[in-house]
This record gives structure tokens, C-alpha cells and sequence, in this order.
């Protein structure tokens, strides 16, 4: 693979006017501005990130973290820019110049086609179909859409977002650049290739789309003719990545702090490990020197400094890996290429995240809470569509937006009109439609 042609700024459904296009350095701001005014993008500000949505104390939801990890992003994106462009003089004055504001675009979008209620949302989805009321559909539909629903994944689901032509949209739906999308694409094969992790990167009615994508950008092919689509990813997803597992377990401490799942000794701990141990006196006397006295302002700090270290050395991962990523075959993360103290500290992290944060009590409150809430929601509206004659089914499908084929001919679209109008709901939208629909709440009381 080779940056000149991974780095392209035509657009999705625009092919024929790329010509035409002189303002070339503007094109990947704007994708990301189309992306932060658009409304699935504000919708993420009523979407669970790890912890329930706020009460008296403001915890990250999906618009924040994304907003965050497209700050990280651009950073990550400029160093490896600055630093390659050292290395390949002649990248200079390119379109490479512009890859923290590829990234940074890619991350706003990353989460963009996330169910309601975080992962567990996710699984509602797909055990509604492979065991629970949807499994006899098994034998009505495809293997390749049996194999996308009963693998719903929201990096899939985000692609097909932004890629679909729904009702009223252009061709190429946000019609946004070929390397931005390719961008986001973190599981580069098709369903039928997620094995036991589940994941997988682009539903096959977007596999056309994916297949031209990564044609143009000259993504190295890892299936063989005849075989189900594996690509190699594009080297900026890598940095997309970083970004998001940074700001997600970082971030995720310093909320576990603030609701005092953590204690301010165990945070700082964890932090500060990070560090080898004259950098720690370091940022504990810079503390005190300024007069912090607040344990909430304290472990900010701390985190700041955290995150700081990781995007550079992510960076400096990149960099030093550049040859194989290019190539298609670096295995891993990048986070898993930083320095053997701070990875050791980043899975310390994550250690005490699955035993004190995602397995807590107001965490799993809300998985269950959101598993039965999607759970409903599917049996109730893929019922309806299967029998869209009935009084209740028609009532139902009425709530469905027209953007949706929820009146297709074929009952496989009309289930995935289902799916897109189901996950793109925010949490409290969802649980809204849940209660009408069990007579819990009635807008007339």
C-alpha cells in the first residue's frame, strides 16, 4: 500500500464530479463539519458510553467520548504526519499533511452507528435473532443477512450509516471521502468471517461500497478470488484506534473516580504507573506548586498527563511500524507497541476496569435494563413488519420514520429497516417507545 493513493479525497456518490474539485486541502474539514452538524451525531449525546446517563454527577455519554477521541486523534495525526513527512520528504505539500484531520473526522464518526444502551444493546440485537424470537427467521432469509444480523456490530452499522442511500438521501449518504471512510472500517471482512469475536466491518448491502473503497485506495486483499472479502486495513484506522482505546479506559477511571467506585490512592496509583518514577515526583510536586487542593482536580491532571504519554508513544509506535502496516501484516494495536512500562500500566487499567467499573452494579443495571428494553422493541417491530396487514403492525410501522424501507417488497429489508430505525434511537427515545408500547406510559397522563 502506498500513502499517495491511500490518501484520497473523493467522495462516496460523487465519483464523477472529483474532477472538478480544485480546494483540495479543504475537503476532509469538511467531512468532518457534515459529520458534527448532522443529527445521528447529536443523537450520541443521549447514548450510553459505560455508565448510566448523568444524574448529580456528569459522566462521559457517546457524544462526549467521541468528541474527545477526535481530539486525540488529531494529535496522534499530526505527529505521525510531522514525523513521516520527515522521512518521506516527498509527502510534503500532499494531501498526507491532512491525516490528523482525517483521523480526527474518523474518530467523531466511530461510535456514530452504536446502539441505545452501550454494548448491551449490541447483544439484544444479535441474540434476538440467533436465540431468541427471531431465530425461526433463519429459515426465511439468507446466510449472508443471517450472518450480519445475528452479528450486528456497531463499527458495521456506523458504515452503513454513513454509506447508505436512505429515503431522500443522495447517493453515497453523507457523501464523504473515500479515506475517511476507509478510515473507520475497523474489522475490514465480511460477516461471515467474524468468527467467535463477532466483529466484522460493513453489512453485505454496503459490501460494494466497502469493495470500491478499498479498490481505489489500493487496500491489500487478503481473500482469494471466490472467497468471502478480507482486506487489510487502512493504516489510519490503526491510528482511530489508539485514540478510542486511550480516551475510553482513561477516561473511564477518571468517571469511576468521581462516583467513587474508585478511591483517589487506587486512581492515582494507576495513573502515576504510567511513569517511571522521577516523572512521578515531577507531576506531584507540579500539583502542589500550584496549590490543587481538590482530589477531582488532582486525578485531572494526573489523567491529562497519561493520555499525553500514550499519544506519543502511539505515535512513535506508528512510526517505527510504518513498513508493516503499509504492508498489511502488523498484528495488534498500536497500544500494545508502547513501551513495556506503559503497556504494563494501560493493562493494569483495564484489570481493575472489568472488575470494579464494567462489572458494578449501576453498569450492569443499565445492561439489563437495556438488553429487556431492545429485546422488546425487536420482537414487537420485526413482528410487525413480518404481518404488516394487522391493525397493531400498521400502528407501529407508523412511528417509523420514511426514512427507513420499512414498506419494502422483500421482508429482509424490511427487518433491516428495523434495525437501523432501533439502533439509531437514543437511550431515553428508546425507553420512551418501550413504555408506550407496554402501556406503561400514555402521553394523556
Amino acid at each position: 500500500m502506498e500513502w499517495q493513493q491511500l490518501i484520497s479525497n473523493k467522495r462516496l456518490g460523487q465519483e464523477n464530479r472529483h474532477a472538478q474539485r480544485h480546494d483540495d486541502r479543504s475537503e476532509f474539514k469538511r467531512d468532518y463539519d457534515r459529520l458534527i452538524f448532522s443529527a445521528p451525531f447529536r443523537r450520541l449525546q443521549n447514548k450510553t458510553q459505560v455508565f448510566p446517563l448523568p444524574g448529580s454527577v456528569f459522566v462521559h455519554n457517546r457524544l462526549t467520548h467521541s468528541l474527545e477521541v477526535a481530539s486525540v486523534g488529531m494529535s496522534i495525526g499530526n505527529d505521525v504526519a510531522r514525523e513521516l513527512c520527515e522521512r518521506h520528504p516527498e509527502l510534503r505539500g500532499t494531501l498526507f499533511e491532512e491525516i490528523g484531520t482525517i483521523v480526527s473526522a474518523a474518530c467523531l464518526a466511530h461510535d456514530m452507528g452504536n446502539p441505545p444502551f452501550g454494548h448491551s444493546g449490541e447483544k439484544a440485537i444479535q441474540t434476538f435473532f440467533s436465540e431468541g424470537k427471531g431465530l425461526p427467521l433463519r429459515d426465511v432469509v439468507s446466510e449472508a443477512f443471517w450472518n450480519d444480523v445475528t452479528h450486528f456490530e456497531g463499527n458495521a452499522n456506523a458504515f452503513r450509516l454513513l454509506t447508505h442511500q436512505f429515503k431522500g438521501r443522495r447517493p453515497g449518504g453523507f457523501v464523504l471521502t473515500y479515506s475517511m471512510l476507509a478510515s473507520i472500517v475497523k474489522y475490514p471482512f465480511a460477516s461471515s468471517l467474524a468468527g467467535s469475536h463477532g466483529k466484522f466491518g460493513f453489512f453485505t448491502t454496503e459490501q460494494a461500497d466497502y469493495e470500491r473503497i478499498a479498490a481505489d485506495l489500493g487496500l491489500r486483499r487478503l481473500s482469494a478470488p471466490g472467497e468471502p472479502l478480507r482486506c487489510a486495513r487502512h493504516p489510519l484506522v490503526y491510528l482511530v484506534e489508539a485514540a478510542d482505546d486511550i480516551c475510553y479506559e482513561i477516561m473511564d477511571l477518571e468517571d469511576a473516580h468521581k462516583l467513587r467506585l474508585l478511591s483517589f490512592e487506587e486512581t492515582t496509583r494507576l495513573l502515576l504507573d504510567f511513569f517511571d518514577a522521577p516523572t512521578q515526583q515531577h507531576i506531584l510536586q507540579r500539583i502542589v506548586d500550584e496549590g490543587v487542593d481538590d482530589d477531582n482536580e488532582k486525578i485531572t491532571y494526573m489523567r491529562a498527563c497519561v493520555i499525553g504519554i500514550l499519544e506519543h508513544e502511539c505515535a512513535e509506535a506508528f512510526v517505527a511500524h510504518e513498513a508493516e502496516i503499509l504492508d498489511g501484516t502488523f498484528a495488534g494495536s498500536l497500544v500494545k507497541h508502547t513501551s513495556e512500562r506503559v503497556r504494563n500500566a494501560y493493562e493494569a487499567c483495564k484489570k481493575i476496569s472489568r472488575k470494579k467499573i464494567y462489572n458494578s452494579k449501576p453498569v450492569l443495571d443499565v445492561e439489563l435494563s437495556g438488553y429487556k428494553i431492545m429485546d422488546t422493541l425487536m420482537s414487537h417491530m420485526t413482528d410487525a413488519v413480518q404481518t404488516p396487514d394487522r391493525y397493531y403492525s400498521q400502528q407501529l410501522i407508523g412511528r417509523v420514520s420514511s426514512q427507513y424501507h420499512i414498506d419494502a417488497p422483500d421482508l429482509e429489508t424490511r427487518i433491516m429497516a428495523v434495525i437501523d430505525y432501533i439502533s439509531g434511537m437514543t437511550d431515553v427515545y428508546a425507553l420512551d417507545v418501550y413504555q408506550k408500547i407496554m402501556g406503561v406510559a400514555l402521553p394523556i397522563v
